[in-house]
């Protein structure tokens, strides 16, 4: 097995935009929605950890409408 590398590091992930070396390098719009998505499913997990199988699909469930929402806006462009 190799050793890791600078070059092999997590913050070397593909993301959008290219630096002037030819990487790409991950905008703060990425950096803070990455954030989001993170904190929002160890809340979950800490509901589902707290309160159980209700803690897994209330939260689910209260998404539905939410979801419905987003797929009527991507489907009028």
């Amino acid at each position: 097995m190799s050793a890791a590398t600078p070059e092999t590091g997590p913050q070397n992930l593909p993301a959008h935009g290219t630096t002037s070396h030819g990487k790409e390098k991950t905008t703060n719009t990425e950096k803070a929605l990455f954030l989001a998505v993170l904190v929002a499913l160890l809340a979950w997990g800490l509901a589902i950890f707290t309160w159980g199988v209700p803690g897994l699909y209330i939260p689910a469930l209260a998404m539905v409408p939410v979801m419905y929402v987003i797929l009527i806006l991507i489907s009028r462009g």
